[in-house]
Parts: structure tokens; C-alpha cells; sequence
């Protein structure tokens, strides 16, 4: 795109010209309002140091399966195809080989 030199040139004045009321009766008055999928649900409000002693997880344990493995490095869980080498320290995958 072309750029006409002789035009004349905003300056930070104009820009800086309108007083704050107007800006603020532009912008949508949405600051103080709540999510009314979070005003459902005020469960979901975690609070930090909050108590969850009694609340009870249920988590399905996978036994090893034939083409996974964990790395003794990273001690993650990777497909076999992320295996590098099989080293001192057992099997080590890509990532913590590089």
C-alpha cells in the first residue's frame, strides 16, 4: 500500500483529545457482571487453603500396556515409538535424551 507523505499526520493530541466519560459510555458496561454458567454452579468456585479432606476422587487405574513405557528419566508413561535407548539407568525416551 502506498503511504501519502504530504496527507497530514495524527498526532498523540488528537488521539488523547476525549475526556474519560465519553470512553466509558462506549465501552459496554460488563465489568461487574457474573457468568451465569459460573452463577449456576457456585460450586466451582475453589478457594485457596480451602478443605477438600472429605471429597473422595475415582480414578481408573490402567495396568502397563504392551506398547507403552516409562522412562526413567522423566518417569513419564510413553508410547514405544518415544524410545530411545535402553541405558545404565533403564529405558530413557527421546525427549530426555536430547
Amino acid at each position: 500500500m502506498a503511504t501519502d507523505y504530504d496527507a497530514p499526520r495524527k498526532s498523540e493530541d488528537d488521539n488523547n483529545n476525549e475526556s474519560i466519560e465519553a470512553l466509558k459510555a462506549r465501552r459496554p458496561d460488563n465489568a461487574g457482571s457474573i457468568d451465569s454458567e459460573d452463577a449456576d454452579n457456585p460450586s466451582s468456585f475453589d478457594l485457596p487453603g480451602a478443605d477438600l479432606s472429605n471429597v473422595e476422587l475415582d480414578v481408573v487405574v490402567l495396568p502397563p500396556q504392551d506398547d507403552e513405557f516409562t522412562c526413567m528419566s522423566c518417569f513419564l508413561v510413553k508410547h514405544r515409538s518415544q524410545l530411545d535407548h535402553d541405558g545404565a539407568e533403564g529405558l530413557i525416551c527421546r525427549d530426555c535424551a536430547a
